[in-house]
């Protein structure tokens, strides 16, 4: 680790890799979070207000919980981007980064004078990345949009919930979370081939995009047209029995995706003829039955305590679960054991609950994160390390 990597804290595989980070509450943020996670020295340019999480509860003693999970191990700088001292600057960080990340509605960066064109030129080798709604180009690339609006414009809402009853939303912001995980997959992708060529590359993300990349089977169904996309609740649209079953004191999860988890099934129940019954001979034949197979797995697991079932059903080799309450699965040995959460030490707020990337690379410990930065925190240091000790702010 060389020095400046030491001074902004960085380890890993991004190790040296500089990003300047124009993004703010959830896209752009949870892609720079897994950037720095690797490694990469991520500075995040605020406004005098701060980015808008900053003020979003749940709150400790005035800092947001939602801030510090997705700024994690990044530096804070405030420069106002409408005064031209501040422009200035950042076109100076600019020149020195490998990455820029912006989630501005399109035509902003271009109005602010940090657009691709405007960076790229005295840096070719800038990987330039922006999140928006709809993406930079198409009909609807202009309308705002948050994580319910691209859910609802996507399809997902649409295939959310119970048959009869109405769209909901899945219950995190996924279409922000998907576009910033595949903006930092294609950032790795970008500085990959920039390796080979010495040029950086323009991307650009869609949060609905995104997600419309997220439903391989609702486009399965309509790429064939055997049956229209559409709600199916806690069912599985193409498998049977693939969902969640009510029990006498909770419910339980089934998953069956062949003749021998099936029979398997079929035991457990006390019907073991089910498995030669032409009927459900076939996952298709079990799914155009589902209505009858289904009231079958409701009338044996009336009777049945979720934890008799599911010893019944794992013993068989049938995959099951029970639905476990997020605050359980926090606090699990699972959880723990695999570092998924951690803890961190903020400066006013002691030590706290911290996210990790989840991937586990050989031979790099965890468990190093650093907090979420104070407003403007770096501003000193980073113009230090970015342009030399005599650069002026």
């Amino acid at each position: 680790m060389n020095d400046e990597q030491a001074a902004s804290g960085a380890m890993g595989p991004l190790a040296g890799i500089r990003v300047l980070d124009f993004t703010r509450v959830l896209s752009g943020p949870y892609c720079t979070a897994l950037l720095a996670d690797l490694g990469a020295d991520v500075v995040k340019i605020e406004s005098a207000s701060g980015d808008d999480y900053r003020h979003i509860g749940p709150f400790r003693d005035g800092e947001s919980a939602l801030f510090q999970l997705v700024n994690r191990n990044k530096q804070s700088v405030v420069v106002d981007l409408k005064d031209a001292e501040g422009l200035a600057l950042v076109i100076r960080l600019a020149a020195r980064a490998d990455v820029v990340v912006e989630n501005f509605r399109p035509g902003v960066a271009t109005r602010l004078g940090i657009d691709y064109a405007a960076l790229a030129a005295a840096n070719p080798g800038l990987i330039y990345a922006s999140i928006s709604g709809f993406g930079q180009t198409g009909p609807d690339r202009e309308l705002p949009a948050f994580d319910l609006i691209a859910q609802a414009m996507s399809g997902l809402m649409a295939m959310t919930g119970e048959a009869a009853g109405p769209p909901t939303k899945v219950g995190e912001s996924v279409g922000d979370l998907a576009a910033g995980l595949f903006c930092s997959w294609a950032v790795l992708a970008a500085l990959y081939e920039r390796s080979r060529t010495g040029v950086g590359r323009q991307l650009d993300v869609g949060m609905v995009d995104a997600l419309v990349a997220l439903l391989p089977t609702a486009v399965a169904q309509w790429m064939f047209g055997a049956s229209p996309p559409g709600r199916s609740g806690n069912r599985h649209p193409l498998s049977t029995p693939f969902g969640a079953y009510a029990a006498a004191d909770g419910h339980v999860v089934i998953c069956v995706l062949n003749a021998q988890q099936f029979a398997g099934l079929a035991r457990c129940m006390g019907r073991p003829g089910l498995a030669d019954d032409p009927r459900y001979a076939s996952d298709e034949l079990r799914t155009r039955h589902e209505p009858e197979l289904s009231a079958l797995i409701r009338a044996w697991l009336m009777s049945q305590t979720v934890a008799g079932a599911l010893g019944a059903l794992q013993a068989a080799g049938v995959p099951a679960s029970r639905i476990a309450e997020p605050s359980e699965v926090f606090a699990s040995r699972q959880i723990q054991e695999r570092g998924v959460l951690t803890t961190v030490r903020h400066s006013r707020l002691g030590m706290i609950p911290a996210l990790e990337q989840p991937v586990h690379f050989a031979g790099l410990s965890r468990g190093h994160q650093r907090a979420a930065p104070g407003l403007d925190e770096h501003h000193d240091t980073v113009i230090a390390r970015w342009l030399g000790a005599g650069s002026t702010p």
